[in-house]
């Protein structure tokens, strides 16, 4: 046997641990559900959990809550995030310095501290409502139990982790490389469109793609700030399996929110090896 061989051999060992835990406790359950989408009760084949789930007009109102929560949620938070990270790294004031240690408090706060405490600042008789009484002016937020409610406290939780994220991008950006397109009368918005975002382009789409898959199978903020209906897909998930012990068809839906998270992810990867193609 070979020297190369053997280093060969050793590194499968190494690796061999980890890739049994991940087929273990990813893959297999997995596997599982996608057996179970396509069984009925009795164990027969079927298609009817994945027809009822696009056929129905409840299932399709859940879909279409959650894609807009989802999509507007990813959208309002990577546009938030991007600018808030661009005055954080660009800007040379001290608010830029005091809020570059604070921002990240959000994530240190447990959620569903943080969801009551929406709840009970943005509901109709909450803090904002009793401080303006005292003026004489009923004001009712009416986000609470909605899609805009939903997106305000996906923020919450969001920004900071994207600002994170994006930050450490465009932290990376050589400084030498602006300085030069800015000698050569580059103006700012030429450095921004030509040098700054495409060398924080990748950053920003690893954020944007957390986002959304984080937030597709949410179930802590939908529970306790979502309406009734239509509801998210995780509460509609938790609700088929604990409340109606529908096994097979939370399987299905589990089935296709994977999916939809492995589309997304697909995306990300392949725009992530044309921009190294690219740089090559």
């Amino acid at each position: 046997m070979t020297k190369e061989r053997k280093r060969m051999l050793l590194g499968l060992a190494f690796v061999l641990p980890s890739f049994a835990m991940i087929m273990g406790i990813v893959a297999y359950p997995i596997l599982q559900s996608v057996m179970l989408s396509f069984q009925t009760p009795a164990g027969e084949l079927t298609m009817e959990h994945y027809v009822h789930l696009m056929t129905d007009s409840m299932w399709r109102s859940n879909f279409n809550h959650t894609m807009y929560v989802v999509i507007m949620t990813t959208i309002l938070n990577t546009i938030i995030s991007y600018a808030f990270a661009c005055y954080l790294i660009f800007s040379k004031g001290k608010t830029a310095s005091i809020l570059g240690r604070l921002y990240i408090i959000p994530r240190f706060i447990p959620g569903i501290v943080a969801v009551y405490a929406m709840l009970q600042f943005f509901s109709n008789t909450g803090a904002i409502n009793r401080f303006f009484l005292q003026f004489g002016w009923n004001l009712r937020p009416e986000i609470v139990h909605t899609a805009t409610g939903l997106i305000v406290a996906n923020l919450w939780f969001n920004i900071p982790f994207a600002t994170m994220l994006i930050t450490s991008g465009l932290a990376d950006i050589p400084k030498s490389v602006i300085e030069s397109a800015r000698d050569v009368g580059a103006g700012r918005l030429r450095v921004f469109t030509h040098v700054i975002f495409p060398l924080s382009y990748k950053a920003m789409m690893i954020s944007a793609t957390f986002v959304f898959m984080g937030n597709v199978g949410s179930f802590v903020t939908p529970f306790l700030m979502g309406a009734s209906a239509p509801r998210m897909l995780g509460v509609a998930l938790f609700n088929e399996f604990r409340q109606f012990h529908n096994i097979n068809r939370a399987a299905a839906l589990s089935v296709i929110m994977f999916v939809i998270c492995a589309v997304i992810g697909l995306g990300y990867i392949i725009t992530s090896l044309r921009e190294a193609e690219w740089e090559k």
